[in-house]
């Protein structure tokens, strides 16, 4: 296995593990969020879904300033159910990793991605390491949602 196989599937497991729990949020539950200042499951799902195509978007100009002109196909976007939300982002997903595969070694070492915008500079290597346990995080905080709703959560960590 390489170095691009192995990240592919680092995002792979991520994402299989995510829809289990996304799936798993009866859909009358989707708008539930634990306070008012919160995001409810439908906004975190979305929000993932589209912070994979922004940071694709970032990679690639390797730059918060790559957003500066994006038209983003998520903004306008009604939340439905989450296979709806899976099927639109499933064209996006694909480009993101058929990117991926393109990385050389090289890049992931050599590559710089500015993000002084938010405080940070990180190679494309760490880059992809971030984006992949930011939707770690995100699916961590939605079990507890779901522990808080006192529905049943998913057996992830097989």
């Amino acid at each position: 296995m390489n170095v691009n196989d192995l990240i592919i599937f680092n995002f792979e497991e991520v994402r299989r593990r995510s829809i289990d729990v996304w799936k798993s949020i009866p859909q009358q539950m989707l708008n539930w969020k634990p306070d008012k200042d919160a995001l409810t499951c439908a906004e975190m799902i979305r929000h993932l879904l589209e912070a994979e195509f922004l940071y694709h978007q970032i990679l690639i100009g390797r730059g918060s300033k790559a957003l500066s002109n994006l038209s983003n196909p998520f903004s306008d976007k009604e939340f439905v159910t989450v296979d709806n939300e899976l099927t639109f982002a499933q064209p996006y997903r694909e480009s993101f990793l058929k990117y991926i595969k393109t990385i050389s070694i090289s890049d992931i070492e050599n590559i710089e991605i500015d993000r002084s915008d938010v405080g940070y500079v990180r190679t494309l290597g760490d880059m992809l390491l971030r984006i992949a346990y930011h939707e770690s995080v995100h699916t961590g905080q939605l079990l507890d949602y779901m522990r808080t709703m006192r529905i049943d959560r998913p057996k992830i960590w097989d």
